[in-house]
């Protein structure tokens, strides 16, 4: 006989994100001792929260070996959606993660005076965008089936850049000659940085965690996204945070060897549309930046 599905109320709800939080963090320690002290809990609890999370999932999460905890198959595919949820939660608690028509809003300020503004839009947006670069290279990537070294892609190509996930990081494989990265961040920058990762976010690995959202989106569904971004970036060799506000576009490529090639479009405009953004905020970014 099959085992019973166990009702999600049985399961102590007003106590989840603190089982949660006991899960991903013992997942990431893999020591119950330096679990116990991030999060300010005692051993007994963090076991309890264990438990009662493998008993609600039919599934064990952990094993143990010589006082070292290991994550199954089943904690290891857990893992991600877990801390994913997590992100959400605290991002909806705080402020800093919403929706807006149904697609993914972004905001984070922190007392350093950086701050991060992202607002997803519908695809159709692209084609209404002040400039013909989004589009022209949506057209050229449907031609080119996705594959980044198609003939059909070749034209639009220098304005991009491209990465490959290696064990959950995206690694630029190009930067082309025309992208706004080379633009913005200068050429010895720019040249530097293949094989180097895009590098995490200010705010917290949680923040990161939501942004980091818009690239597994794409990977997964294998299509496309476009966010309109206001941030703050070291400009030039200088390294001074600047304003920059964008619209990205984010396809889902192919390499010659048919492996996932993430294409990065971005263009420099004050024609964006964030929510809480002003348009003296926009104006911040120096005309000259524009693109």
């Amino acid at each position: 006989m099959n085992a019973p599905t166990r009702n999600l109320t049985d399961v102590n709800q007003p106590l989840l994100f603190e089982m949660m939080r006991s899960f991903t963090t013992l997942a990431q320690t893999l020591n119950l001792s330096h679990a116990v002290a991030e999060l300010n809990s005692t051993r007994q609890t963090v076991r309890r929260h264990i438990s009662q999370l493998e008993e609600a999932k039919q599934a064990k999460l952990f094993t143990v070996e010589n006082r070292r905890y290991l994550l199954t198959d089943a904690g290891r595919k857990a893992l991600p959606e877990a801390l994913d949820i997590l992100a959400r939660g605290t991002g909806w608690l705080t402020g800093q993660s919403g929706q807006i028509n149904g697609l993914q809003f972004l905001r984070h300020e922190d007392t350093s005076g950086w701050c991060h503004y992202q607002q997803q839009h519908p695809i159709a947006r692209a084609f209404s965008s002040t400039g013909d670069l989004l589009h022209s290279v949506i057209r050229a990537w449907s031609m080119a089936g996705g594959y980044i070294e198609d003939d059909a892609f070749k034209d639009v190509r220098p304005y991009c850049t491209v990465s490959r996930s290696v064990n959950g990081r995206w690694l630029f494989t190009e930067v082309g000659d025309l992208s706004s990265y080379v633009s913005w961040f200068g050429w010895k920058r720019a040249r530097s940085s293949i094989g180097a990762s895009l590098g995490e976010m200010p705010g917290g690995s949680g923040f990161g965690l939501l942004v980091d959202a818009a690239y597994q989106e794409v990977e997964a569904t294998q299509s496309m996204r476009l966010d309109h971004v206001y941030t703050l970036f070291p400009r030039g060799d200088d390294g001074v945070l600047s304003p920059i506000c964008y619209e990205r576009l984010l396809l889902g490529g192919r390499y010659p060897d048919h492996s996932y090639a993430m294409i990065t479009v971005v263009r420099r405009t004050y024609d964006v549309e964030i929510h809480s953004v002003t348009n003296d905020m926009l104006r911040l970014m120096p005309e000259d930046m524009l693109m």
